[in-house]
């Protein structure tokens, strides 16, 4: 990427007229800062329809002087361009066949938000005809997420957590801000394009114990209480890189506000990535057709790598950055198949009863399925590599299990129906063993519930090597 000063509208602009979709939104830009009609920009050298690994066209870069009536500070604003439809030719992004479908491209661009330092704001008061350069970091923070996103498909959603483990800013300090949160940005809000409709999801810097009562409970309203103070961001959310304590650190009352929420209303966290097996708990005669998580898995392995896919020459895939965010709060089932790939009308095999060994970095998350989302009516997915685990509560509607028939395979996705009756037993399990710490268990640990024919086992979990030829399929998948 390399830096320019001019906008690709506001430059040239009787030479060169700008595609539709980029056009709407510099057009709403200047709306908000039409004191800025050519404000700084990163730009790619090399577009991502022509071979390019950065799909990002343009970063622009605005100055803004903040409100402290509002509890805005002074602060740089960040925007993409490139997740939406900015040329609507499908050099970048192809049309939806879906006929609901109103989005343009992935329906979302980014933007983030900067705090002036003090010797920023300093120099701006003694030289204002001298202009400041922003830093250009944010710009390759958004450039890796919009990375990502094209990568695998995945969109982001107003209240979403990024596990980013990292100093935002790439610097090998250890700042405390090393994770995000998705908030809708109180500037720029949604817009309608000749393509569809682009919300402008901004992303914000957090503490690790912000993002883990997000997880928990609600990025919504972590995002809330970090809105009341400009210590934390203020009415605009505004990432301060020099912020040294957490909200919780601030206002230790939020904390016990939320956990009061929490037990009311339950978790937006659906799910989380996770390492399991399975297995069929069958009666003494065998009436069924034998199926596991290996055989299940190898099958998986060998459709997907049969399927017709893109080329290298055609997308470079690299690993994704952080895991795919799953925060579904509602309570149904329908169209949220947690699978990137799941056979077309498949038919929904049942299980007599199951055995499941979940690996102990996610046993902590156990707890909150059960307390957090069964019992709040919800559902909690365990999602592996080609397969998926999830529990579902009985008022979940769009389930392939009931309560006649609570364990069932409906293609690559596991379901299991914890009936209500179950719910305060497995709770009282979890809690005895400490399930509720953020510590892993130590040892192995079991859990059986014989009159569910259900039973659940914290461990490693062990699949057995596939033959030499099924090996070579998994690698090539």
């Amino acid at each position: 990427m390399s830096e320019c000063a001019s906008n690709p509208d506001k430059k040239n602009n009787d030479a060169v007229k700008p595609p539709p979709g980029l056009k709407a939104i510099i057009d709403h830009l200047f709306q908000m800062y039409p004191d800025q009609p050519n404000p700084l920009q990163v730009t790619t050298l090399l577009k991502y329809w022509l071979g390019g690994q950065d799909p990002l066209d343009y970063i622009s870069m605005y100055n803004n002087n903040g409100d402290p009536e509002k509890n805005v500070p002074p602060h740089w604003h960040y925007i993409s361009f490139g997740l939406s439809d900015l040329h609507g030719d499908e050099r970048v992004h192809m049309r939806s066949t879906e006929e609901q479908s109103t989005r343009s491209g992935m329906g979302f661009e980014l933007t983030f938000r900067l705090a002036k330092t003090k010797a920023e704001i300093q120099q701006q008061s003694e030289c204002p005809e001298k202009p400041l350069r922003p830093p250009t970091w944010p710009a390759n923070l958004l450039q890796s997420i919009g990375r990502y996103c094209f990568q695998t498909g995945n969109g982001l959603c107003f209240g979403d957590n990024i596990p980013w483990r990292k100093s935002l800013d790439g610097s090998p300090a250890n700042s405390p801000l090393q994770s995000l949160l998705v908030a809708q940005d109180p500037q720029l809000g949604c817009i309608e394009t000749p393509f569809g409709t682009v919300d402008f999801c901004q992303i914000v810097g957090v503490f690790e114990d912000e993002l883990e009562q997000a997880s928990r409970w609600n990025g919504r309203g972590v995002l809330n209480f970090l809105r009341r103070d400009v210590q934390t961001g203020g009415e605009w959310l505004v990432t301060n890189m020099q912020r040294n304590r957490s909200v919780f650190d601030l206002f230790p009352e939020t904390l016990l506000h939320l956990q009061d929420d929490l037990e009311k209303q339950g978790s937006d966290l659906a799910g989380v990535n996770a390492e399991f097996t399975f297995k069929e708990i069958k009666p003494r005669k065998v009436i069924k057709e034998e199926i596991d998580f290996q055989s299940l898995n190898e099958r998986c392995a060998s459709e997907e790598n049969n399927r017709q896919t893109l080329t290298e020459s055609q997308v470079k895939r690299e690993e994704p950055s952080f895991p795919q965010s799953m925060s579904l709060s509602n309570n149904s089932l329908h169209k949220s198949c947690p699978l990137d790939f799941q056979p077309q009308a498949p038919d929904c095999i049942s299980l007599d009863g199951i055995e499941i060994t979940l690996a102990p970095s996610v046993a902590k998350y156990l707890l909150l399925a059960i307390k957090d989302r069964i019992r709040h009516g919800r559902h909690f997915t365990f999602k592996a590599q080609h397969l998926a685990l999830t529990f579902v509560a009985e008022t979940v509607t769009g389930a392939a299990v009931n309560i006649n028939e609570p364990y069932g395979v409906l293609g690559y996705w596991i379901q299991v129906l914890i009936p209500s009756d179950l719910v305060p037993r497995m709770m009282a399990d979890f809690r005895n063993a400490h399930l509720d710490e953020s510590t892993e268990p130590a040892q192995r640990m079991e859990y059986d519930w014989p009159d569910k024919n259900f039973r659940l086992i914290v461990d490693e979990p062990v699949c057995l090597l596939p033959p030499p030829q099924s090996a070579m399929s998994l690698d090539a998948a």
